[in-house]
């Protein structure tokens, strides 16, 4: 199963790669000047996850495997880059192929060149916005144009399609966010997804605090821009989350604690992208493997065993659940099916976060 993907978007300069650097301890290129990171950087990271720590060690499990995330550090975007500015449709096509958006913005002082001369993360952020916007009506009205004849013609389909295109323009236009799950209808869904729009992708803004940040007002105002748009943010102090991603757990915790900081970068970022991105966690666990999948919430049993196998959705009988706590407390899945804890659940079966699953399939 492929990792969920977060893109980390940013202007130049803002502390994109620090920040990919301390949320992946992964050692990439950072310098002061535009356009350092060029290719895309990847990294893919474990999600921490104490109750799969719980059951590994309940069950002496020879493995234990986390979910993970994908984080991708793309080139920074300028302005003018849906007309082809800096690195333009490169970014563009890197940003479309991402799960969610990571929008860093600077958010601290320092002598690192700013492309736009000035610190103002404000503008910053309408800058990217609107580029992205941009990008996206540009697409949408190609589509309009193809599916113009179509309509002329009377074909049902493309009228659907022309309606839904339309209506996408006028939401970016009046900018009213997209979201998927305004498409009840699965087919209006399935067309809204094909387009691939950046417009559709949930973001989470990074404030960038490095290690001193800019005067509270403006970090205020900011986050009252986030909100109106009713978005999400993390605070980090990218600077020095980079200076100590080396230490341990206990040292960086002691590091944090003066800067009160009560949660690192990462797991901010890990609980807000799960929240925006409607995941949920399910268990497989025994003596061999105890692991981790994540799922959409109210996925049906049959596709949450598919994330194991095809083979577990194609030929699936049943699903036989244990809840985490009970599971704990039982200390087993034999204690827990003495206990009566255990059920089976079938195709319409909502999974839970927090489920232990054994899949019973027949291909």
């Amino acid at each position: 199963m492929s990792s969920l993907s977060c893109g980390i978007v940013g202007l130049p300069n803002v502390g994109k790669s620090t920040i990919f650097c301390a949320l992946t301890n992964a050692a990439v290129e950072s310098a002061n000047y535009p356009f350092t990171t060029i290719e895309p950087n990847v990294a893919v990271v474990d999600v921490p996850d104490i109750r799969l720590d719980k059951l590994a060690t309940l069950l002496s499990s020879k493995k234990k495997i986390f979910t993970t995330l994908k984080f991708v550090d793309i080139a920074g975007l300028v302005k003018g880059a849906s007309k082809g500015e800096g690195l333009g449709n490169k970014f563009l096509g890197n940003i479309r192929e991402v799960d969610s958006i990571v929008h860093v913005l600077r958010c601290f002082k320092g002598d690192t060149t700013h492309v736009m001369e000035t610190i103002d993360p404000i503008r910053d952020l309408e800058i990217i916005n609107l580029e992205l916007a941009i990008s996206d009506i540009q697409i949408l009205e190609k589509k309009v144009l193809k599916l113009e004849k179509g309509k002329r013609s009377g074909d049902k389909k493309a009228i659907k399609e022309f309606e839904i295109v339309k209506e996408l323009i006028e939401s970016i236009n009046n900018n009213v966010p997209i979201s998927l799950s305004n498409y009840l209808d699965p087919e209006e869904k399935k067309i809204v997804k094909e387009l691939n729009l950046i417009s559709t992708k949930p973001t989470i803004y990074i404030l960038n605090f490095g290690n001193e940040s800019i005067d509270s007002e403006e970090i205020v105002k900011l986050k009252s821009e986030i909100e109106k748009r009713n978005e999400s943010f993390v605070e980090i102090y990218g600077l020095l989350e980079n200076e100590i991603k080396d230490l341990d757990e206990n040292d960086k915790k002691l590091f944090l604690e003066e800067y009160n900081v009560k949660v690192a970068g990462l797991s901010q970022l890990i609980e807000k992208s799960y929240f925006i991105l409607n995941l949920i966690t399910y268990y497989t666990a025994g003596p061999e493997e105890s692991r981790a999948w994540s799922i959409e919430n109210n996925t049906k049993a049959p596709s949450a065993a598919g994330k194991i196998h095809t083979d577990f959705e194609k030929g699936f009988i049943r699903a036989e659940i244990i809840e985490f706590n009970d599971f704990v407390d039982s200390g087993s899945e034999e204690e827990s099916k003495n206990n009566g804890l255990m059920r089976s659940e079938g195709k319409e079966y909502l999974v839970k976060d927090g489920d232990i699953i054994h899949f019973r399939y027949n291909v």
